[in-house]
């Protein structure tokens, strides 16, 4: 009867010790490292960033664990709905059309497109070019922009797989000007100097927000990023983030 007792309680403790060991839940995120300073590649092939660095502080305060995979913009959206990503933050802009698609988590990200020209252009709003090409990434909120004041079909409209193709265009001289976001092109402008871009915000360019999304559907998911969210904006740690990023302190956000 003691052995038997002695053998049970044992195996009380060690099912106990097992669940105290368990290995957190590893959340697959893709993510399209072409959009600095959200997500980025390394020379040693490190994705690093605001999107990493967010992404990770929302998993460590809510006890999961994150893998991330280096996604390209065009078809990521499937890659969430038919379950190779769990989970997809890559600077997207939170839409109406979008949410048809995906389930978005509360914004992390305040933003607004911009316009980056050339030095000799001057303009006031994206209308104002009356002349040369204007690369966008495809599909982005850039191009919903430029199809706005140009027409979809347009031919003065050079769409893009990503946002560094944009702005090699801009550089070499084959557009006057290149839509994107704030954050985006900010970043690049202040890292080249030499160029003196001119950086516009049309007036009818509306605030915008990025999300963080999941399969449409998976609110179990969406609950944990958003408690995290809420957890590292609190805490104080997303101003860390933000302040490492952008040099400034970070808005408020609608939570």
């Amino acid at each position: 009867m003691f052995l038997k007792k002695l053998l049970m309680t044992s195996a009380a403790v060690l099912a106990f010790a097992s669940l105290g060991t368990q290995a957190a839940e590893t959340y697959v995120v893709g993510t399209g490292a072409t959009y600095r300073p959200f997500e980025y590649e390394t020379p040693q092939k490190e994705l690093v960033g605001f999107d990493i660095d967010l992404m990770r502080a929302i998993a460590k305060a809510e006890g999961f664990e994150v893998k991330f995979i280096n996604t390209p913009w065009e078809g990521i959206f499937a890659t969430v709905d038919k379950g190779d990503r769990d989970i997809i933050m890559s600077g997207i802009t939170i839409t109406e059309k979008r949410k048809q698609a995906v389930d978005f988590s509360n914004p992390y990200f305040l933003a607004h497109q911009l316009i980056l020209t050339t030095p000799d252009v001057k303009i006031q709003k994206l209308a104002d070019i009356q002349k040369g090409g204007v690369a966008v990434v495809s599909g982005s909120a850039g191009d919903i922009a430029a199809s706005e004041a140009f027409g979809k079909a347009s031919t003065r409209i050079r769409r893009f797989d990503n946002t560094p193709l944009a702005l090699e265009e801009l550089n070499q001289g084959g557009v006057v000007a290149a839509i994107g976001d704030v954050g985006v092109l900010a970043f690049y402008s202040r890292n080249n100097p030499d160029k003196k871009f001119n950086m516009v915000r049309d007036p009818n360019f509306k605030e915008q927000y990025f999300g963080i999304a999941v399969r449409k559907g998976n609110q179990a998911l969406l609950n944990k990023i958003n408690s995290g969210l809420a957890k590292v904006i609190a805490n104080g740690e997303y101003e860390k983030v933000y302040q490492k990023w952008f040099g400034t302190s970070a808005p408020k956000l609608p939570q």
